[in-house]
């Protein structure tokens, strides 16, 4: 088998035929130079599935499923609360927190937010693509811009607080719960005071002191992830 890894957003099962996209087929074909009768993996959150060149017709590639590789993983929700930054260290960000497990990304506009839009369909491409890269079958959601008391109307998650003014420096799993984790991490001017009270008045709350330094925005995020993803698994 190639190590090609796509992601197939319709629905995977033993024994289908179906045709990839042409962008897929393009990769496929034309850059991996896969031939007919060479095989492939498809995935998505059912699972990772064996898939055969059956035809190549006006460049797009239709295949067939002839074995399922991995079935789907029960993973617990990990969360990334983050204020939206500038484009090429955005990219960055998104990537390398797939590739730590994040499975929903919620981008907060706080007080001191400076980029307000998200490009959702960009960032989503770059989702994929850390997810085929890392050998991940669930692929992250990313949510809407929305705000503070948006997430803090959410009463079912565990929230870490990366807080610079915290002495704590371990979080206490004896607090964690069945209910998803959120990592919340400040925008590029840090929490106001207000927001700051308003996280800490939150019921399931953990307030947590990654580092001395100031960190940027994207260095803050792998590092939180990375204490998370350590203490919790």
């Amino acid at each position: 088998m190639s190590n090609i890894r796509l992601f197939f957003k319709e629905s995977l099962s033993l024994n289908l035929t179906a045709k990839l996209d042409k962008s897929q087929s393009h990769y496929v074909n034309k850059v991996m130079r896969v031939k007919v009768g060479e095989v492939f993996s498809l995935f998505n959150n059912s699972g990772e599935w064996e898939a055969k060149i059956l035809t190549i017709s006006k460049s797009i590639v239709e295949f067939n499923i002839t074995k399922q590789l991995r079935q789907k993983e029960n993973v617990k929700d990990l969360w990334l609360a983050f204020s939206p930054i500038k484009s090429n260290y955005f990219n960055f960000m998104i990537q390398k927190a797939t590739e730590l497990g994040v499975t929903k990304f919620l981008p907060i506009i706080f007080d001191r937010t400076i980029v307000r839009k998200i490009n959702k369909e960009r960032l989503e491409k770059v989702i994929i693509e850390a997810a085929e890269q890392s050998n991940r079958i669930n692929v992250p959601l990313i949510e809407d811009p929305q705000t503070l008391k948006d997430l803090l109307s959410n009463e079912k998650m565990d929230l870490i607080f990366t807080d610079l003014n915290s002495q704590n420096k371990k979080l206490n799993l004896t607090k964690l719960t069945s209910n998803p984790t959120c990592v919340i991490i400040g925008p590029e001017g840090d929490f106001s005071e207000e927001e700051r009270e308003e996280i800490l008045r939150f019921k399931d709350v953990q307030p947590i002191k990654i580092n001395e330094n100031i960190l940027r925005s994207e260095t803050a995020v792998i590092s939180a992830l990375s204490i998370v993803n350590y203490s919790i698994n």
